[in-house]
């Protein structure tokens, strides 16, 4: 059986055996899936459909069609807010963090003194930011380093009504004034979720072969010439991983699904509370197809 098993392995072509050990290790991803993720899927799906009560005899579930959808997009007066205010978030804050990862993998990846301690220092906001810690006291470290976030998120703003009216003066569009300086007001979010991209970026730069290096530098080729021939194609793969990364954190926890939590377990109208979450699911889904065609267009594999 043995022999029979390798000799079938042995005949398979390369793309084929990528392809097995590909399936083998999402396999663990798709089981979890299938039975942890998929199922209540559906039954949030049911339940956006019906009107749910509970009662002595346990709880009932009553098929109404549409209402609930019609009430989360017409009746609930924050919903449409909120729901527009966290997509425009989300897609105001992906190219920002994306950016700023790579950035910053590109400079930890120079040797200089210290180069250890920085890294650990861009990661402590991915565990300060874990459940277990975000659990502690108000009186905690983290509730410490929350107002002392506030404090420089006020600075923020005045820094960035200063470079606001620089660049109006200089002539640049008010739009790309409102984006730059946007991202100055964000800058704590930025930085506090953009430390598993960079590991992601480091990672990736540092497989980059260093004769592609040598090879361009003894071609004459500067720093900035070997960054956008050399490292940013290598890791252009890992640009679209990010950004699906980066959408699936910023949607785990928001506004719009504090809303979907205290309408369903607070207002206890779950029927209301499935048909918000469904809207919320189709609009992150349309975002991650859209940003995965783009690009994907643009990805260099290299073989």
């Amino acid at each position: 059986m043995k022999s029979i098993l390798k000799s079938r392995l042995l005949k398979k072509t390369y793309s084929e055996k990528k392809a097995l050990w590909g399936f083998l290790y999402v396999l663990p991803w798709l089981l979890g899936f299938i039975f942890f993720f998929f199922v209540p899927l559906l039954s949030s799906l049911q339940f956006s459909f019906s009107k749910i009560t509970a009662n002595s005899e346990g709880i009932t579930v009553k098929y109404i069609g549409f209402e609930n959808y019609v009430e989360a997009l017409t009746v609930n007066t924050s919903f449409n807010r909120v729901l527009t205010e966290s997509i425009v978030n989300i897609v105001v804050n992906i190219p920002l963090i994306v950016i700023f990862s790579l950035f910053l993998a590109v400079l930890l990846n120079q040797k200089f003194i210290g180069r250890s301690a920085a890294r650990a220092i861009f990661f402590l906001p991915v565990i300060l930011a874990s459940g277990v810690i975000m659990n502690l006291e108000s009186t905690s470290l983290v509730q410490a380093i929350s107002d002392a976030s506030s404090g420089a998120k006020v600075v923020n703003s005045l820094q960035s009504f200063e470079l606001e009216k620089m660049m109006l003066q200089a002539g640049v569009s008010e739009w790309i004034v409102n984006y730059l300086t946007g991202s100055v007001d964000r800058i704590y979010q930025i930085v506090s979720q953009s430390g598993v991209q960079i590991l992601i970026f480091l990672a990736g730069i540092q497989t980059i072969s260093p004769q592609l290096y040598e090879a361009s530098k003894m071609e004459g080729a500067t720093g900035y010439e070997a960054f956008w021939k050399i490292t940013f194609p290598m890791v252009s793969p890992l640009i679209l991983v990010n950004v699906i990364y980066t959408i699936v954190d910023s949607v785990s926890t928001n506004e719009i699904t504090d809303l979907i939590l205290d309408t369903g377990f607070s207002a206890f109208n779950f029927g209301l509370s499935s048909a918000m979450a469904t809207i919320y699911f189709v609009a992150v889904a349309l975002i991650l197809l859209i940003s995965t065609y783009l690009i994907s267009r643009k990805v260099f594999y290299y073989d």
